[in-house]
């Protein structure tokens, strides 16, 4: 078992923050403590004297760590070190500072060169000698964009053997930017003649979506001045259009994403190119590029007051033909801010790259534990597995559409919007997000509302309810919602970014009722602390529950926690510790425990007890020494809604918890809710959770 890896690219351009993000996906939800070294950096292409790869890791991955920890020398350092032969000095400085990480981590991530020096040569040796020194396995990026199968081949039978002739072990290659068209016969080839070498091979198509800079991206490479559209500049854009041309001959040549390159003084196509990309006969247009020496006058200053949800528009001072150069030389990059990019860039490593295989090389089975960050980001993964649908009925909410996007390109759920369609289209494109494949249903619109409102009247008419009434119920987003996940048109619900948690759930009580054997719905939340995850119920739903009741929620909730990987230890808590108090709560606690042992014999179930009884393990020795939950308890049972919600908040804001939840259970099919301050990770998370829980009740998890 190893404590790092080297991540080492065989040439420039190879996709190292791809591969480098894909790893640290796994690493951080294992390990507690991990860090991103890279021995030698490259500030040459930041503003800001920052090496983008770590700035990038650090940043996603809120890494606790300096920046000066995270790095030995900088390129021209290094350089200097070696042409005044210092090279043994350059090793020794590598080597303090990646101790200093090592002594402190778990895990220390270390990323090779850019190969963007004038000596690739000097630095594939380099990267060589530093693996070599810092005793890491290594992990190979090729880059197979525009060389042929044969060639990488090559190069990658050559990096072998110079990486092994100094005793380093290759654990994985990885070929990146590998055309669509060749992907099956560039495995197969790297198969046939590196197997023998090496056992974890893997090729990564070339994916567009992460070779299109963002408008920030080129903002910031032309030191641009923005303009208009500000809050914009996520937008990607693909190719460059030179507006020089007759604004009736440029009209058809647009595509979307297009980035428009004019001079300043072109009113015409900066008129013409915000007309087109208002009409909805026109492709949508990524941004505009003002260039010249020529300041906004007060005609553009007047066209653009008072326009809202449009495109970024950013003005340089070169000439419009230095500027098309200057755009077509630059290096597309993963940043913090590039979510899209983010996002997409870990779907398509886990969908190409077996994360489990590349996991036991690099840490194996020992390491592994259930840490909070091990909980929540191994939910993507497993939702992913047996992809599912979720309606999300609040379409038209920011933190939603975001949360949309994520998990689409992170491959991990189909997702349906509801909502006024016209709306949500025009919401997604003012916050400049990639949403094409997402489906949008507006239910006054939809052509299942007869069918769903048929089958709502059906359900409730015993309860008074007339065919226009539940006409009028199932147009509300939440009832449509849920009457999808009733009919088998999606799998699950996930709702309460904007409404209560009585209108959430409501509509689930009326019609898709409790499963079998449950007579109530509850809820837990996952607390996210900072050493381990817990489960409190039922802090959301249930204000009063008996007896019966407060059993059914505790087995209930043991078997949520153990879906979600969590070993149920379950507390009944109550404000007395075994036999030691007495009281009306308390002797419903006690009837509770009893009846849960009764109804699941083999669960590990303490009753009553209190609350630091149940953590500690100091205080369970004093007051109940013979208890098997006391002091190690995952799973908390609240008394009351009271105790329960005021006891999550508290803990939340005051230990510094992430709270997933409520998460529902006891009913047919999932629907689950929403705090209304959640926030986009919250979205994700609780749709992931949605999505495993709907392959629970298919059938679908081993």
């Amino acid at each position: 078992m190893s404590k790092n890896l080297y991540i080492t690219a065989l040439e420039p351009k190879s996709g190292i923050s791809l591969v480098a993000l894909g790893v640290m996906e796994f690493l951080v939800r294992n390990l507690v403590r991990v860090a991103v070294f890279r021995p030698i950096v490259n500030t040459k292409n930041d503003a800001d004297g920052k090496d983008e790869i770590i700035h990038l890791i650090a940043d996603h991955y809120h890494l606790d760590i300096p920046y000066r920890s995270m790095y030995a020398y900088t390129f021209e350092e290094a350089r200097a070190l070696v042409a005044d032969k210092q090279y043994d000095k350059l090793l020794e400085g590598i080597l303090e500072r990646y101790k200093n990480l090592e002594n402190d981590c778990d895990f220390v991530l270390c990323l090779g060169t850019d190969y963007e020096s004038d000596s690739a040569a000097f630095e594939f040796e380099l990267n060589v000698e530093i693996a070599n020194n810092l005793g890491c396995p290594v992990l190979m990026i090729a880059n197979a964009h525009e060389g042929s199968i044969e060639g990488v081949v090559r190069s990658c039978q050559f990096a072998i053997e110079s990486f092994q002739e100094k005793g380093s072990k290759i654990l994985s290659i990885i070929v990146n930017r590998t055309p669509v068209s060749l992907q099956e016969e560039m495995l197969r080839a790297l198969r046939e003649k590196l197997t023998q070498k090496i056992e974890l091979i893997y090729s990564i198509p070339f994916e567009t979506t992460l070779d299109r800079p963002t408008m920030a991206e080129i903002a910031k490479a032309l030191d641009a001045k923005v303009i208009f559209g500000k809050e914009q500049l996520n937008r990607p854009v693909s190719r460059f259009v030179i507006a020089a041309m007759n604004l009736r001959n440029l009209l058809p040549r647009l595509e979307n994403d297009n980035l428009i390159i004019t001079p300043i003084d072109r009113i015409d196509i900066i008129l013409g190119m915000l007309a087109a990309y208002r009409s909805s006969n026109m492709p949508n247009i990524g941004g505009i590029v003002l260039t010249g020496f020529l300041e906004p006058d007060e005609i553009l200053g007047n066209l653009l007051q008072g326009m809202e949800d449009l495109v970024p528009i950013i003005k340089v001072k070169a000439d419009t033909f230095t500027t098309a150069m200057n755009i077509k030389a630059i290096h597309n990059r993963i940043t913090p801010n590039s979510v899209l990019k983010i996002a997409s860039g870990l779907g398509l490593f886990e969908s190409h790259v077996d994360t489990s295989a590349l996991r036991r090389k690099i840490i194996g089975y020992s390491m592994l534990f259930m840490t909070p960050k091990m909980f929540e980001f191994g939910l993507v993964k497993r939702a992913r597995e047996h992809k599912q649908t979720i309606v999300l009925p609040e379409g038209d909410d920011e933190r939603i559409l975001r949360a949309a996007e994520i998990l689409i390109h992170r491959d991990v759920v189909d997702v349906v919007l509801l909502g006024k369609v016209q709306a949500i289209q025009s919401k997604i494109l003012t916050l400049g997000l990639s949403l094409a494949k997402v489906k949008i249903i507006d239910p006054v619109k939809s052509e299942l509302l007869d069918d769903y409102a048929a089958t709502y009247f059906a359900l409730r008419k015993h309860k008074g309810i007339t065919s226009d009434n539940a006409r009028d119920v199932m147009s509300a987003v939440n009832y449509f919602g849920t009457m999808m996940v009733y009919k088998g048109h999606a799998d699950g619900m996930v709702s309460g970014a904007a409404h209560s948690t009585l209108n959430t759930v409501r509509p689930s009580l009326e019609f898709v009722k409790t499963k079998p054997g449950s007579t109530i719905m509850s809820s837990v939340f996952f607390m996210c602390l900072e050493d381990r995850v817990l489960a409190y119920g039922d802090c959301a739903v249930n204000p009063r529950p008996t007896a019966e009741q407060l059993a059914e929620i505790a087995i209930e909730s043991s078997r949520t926690a153990e879906l979600f990987g969590i070993k149920p230890y379950v507390a009944m808590l109550s404000y007395s510790s075994g036999t030691s108090g007495i009281g009306e709560e308390v002797e419903k606690v006690k009837k509770a425990t009893e009846i849960a042992h009764r109804l699941a014999p083999d669960l590990l179930l303490e009753g009553p007890i209190q609350y630091d009884a149940a953590v500690d393990p100091t205080v369970a020795a004093k007051k109940m020494p013979h208890s098997k939950v006391a002091g190690k308890a995952t799973v908390f049972i609240f008394p009351d809604l009271n105790t329960g919600n005021n006891t999550y908040k508290a803990v939340q804001r005051s230990a510094g918890a992430v709270a997933i939840g409520p998460i529902m259970q006891g009913l047919n099919k999932p629907v689950n809710d929403l705090s209304r301050g959640c926030n986009v990770t919250d979205i994700v998370n609780t749709v992931a959770i949605t999505a495993i829980q709907a392959q629970a009740k298919k059938g679908l998890l081993s």
